[in-house]
């Protein structure tokens, strides 16, 4: 399957090639529901969504690797000379890292703006030394380079009608994150963080303290029936940009859409209890969502290609 890909990508470098296949083998490993709703693409457009993938992966791995015996500061000088070579390599217009090389050939191949690299790289350094955020404008300075600028990023690629469709796409990204923020409560006070702005808390009367106390009182479903209502509004909020997309990247986005924000839908049903399990979309969820998008994908295939032919003389 990626051969075939990155044939039709019309990436026959060897050694690019091989970045390419390293950045998709990152994204099936971890991220199964985004790798699922990237095989809903025209197969010329996947290797580039692998290469986004696998770049933000990797600099996550620096931060979180928990079983590293690397200390905070080594991890940050390690992100920091990574992130470096990089964006050199990006101002150069090729790189020879393992990763950087398929990620500096997209970037380059669909302009996407440099800023969008460093905006993420920022948020990833935060990650190494800011445990918590007063407000939700504190997040949103977070989640602006950790998941909104790669909504951003996925536009060119997905070939937008109009420019409008970016601000959704923004939208989209926010909401993916905090709903994984909803759903990773525990893991993440397992890591010394808190995503859930202190605001809020104080909301609700509560504190740091009561989550770390990791027990789900009325309090703590109000907080966290309340992070939901906000990634339901951002995903209906980013919902006018979908036809903005080129037809054949809509299914794609609908089923990511559906599969991320439906995250949320699982907090529910296991009744909030995020301190000890996982909320997790069941495999009958995503295969109805899958096959209903791979029907949907395969028209809009069908249909571009005959737009494309023009009409039969």
């Amino acid at each position: 399957m990626s051969r075939r890909e990155l044939d039709a990508a019309g990436i026959h470098d060897p050694q690019l090639r091989a970045s390419y296949e390293r950045c998709r083998t990152l994204n099936a490993a971890h991220g199964k529901t985004y790798y699922l709703a990237t095989l809903l693409l025209p197969p010329a457009k996947r290797p580039y969504v692998h290469a986004l993938y696998g770049f933000a992966r990797y600099a996550d791995e620096i931060v979180d690797d928990l079983d590293s015996t690397l200390s905070p500061q080594q991890k940050s000088d390690w992100l920091g000379w990574w992130g470096d070579r990089v964006l050199t390599d990006l101002a150069k217009g090729e790189s020879t890292d393992p990763i950087g090389r398929a990620f500096v050939d997209t970037l380059v191949r669909w302009d996407i703006p440099v800023e969008h690299v460093e905006a993420f790289l920022d948020s990833m350094r935060m990650d190494l030394t800011v445990t918590e955020y007063a407000t939700y404008d504190d997040l949103f300075t977070y989640v602006y380079g950790s998941a909104a600028v790669i909504g951003l990023q996925m536009v060119p690629i997905l070939e937008p009608l109009s420019d409008a469709a970016y601000p959704p796409a923004q939208d989209l990204g926010v909401a993916f994150q905090l709903a994984n923020f909803t759903r990773d409560v525990g893991e993440d006070l397992d890591r010394g963080r808190v995503y859930l702005p202190m605001e809020d808390l104080e909301r609700f009367g509560l504190t740091r303290a009561d989550l770390q106390r990791r027990v789900v009182t009325p309090a703590v479903r109000d907080l966290l029936a309340f992070q939901i209502d906000r990634v339901r509004r951002l995903s209906a909020r980013a919902d006018a940009g979908i036809p903005l997309l080129h037809p054949t990247s809509r299914p794609c986005i609908e089923a990511a859409q559906e599969l991320y924000v439906g995250i949320v839908d699982e907090v529910e049903k296991i009744d909030y209890q995020v301190f000890d399990r996982r909320a997790r979309t069941s495999s009958w969820r995503r295969a109805r969502v899958a096959g209903t998008a791979y029907g949907r994908a395969v028209r809009a295939r069908r249909a571009s290609r005959r737009r494309a032919q023009g009409p039969s003389a």
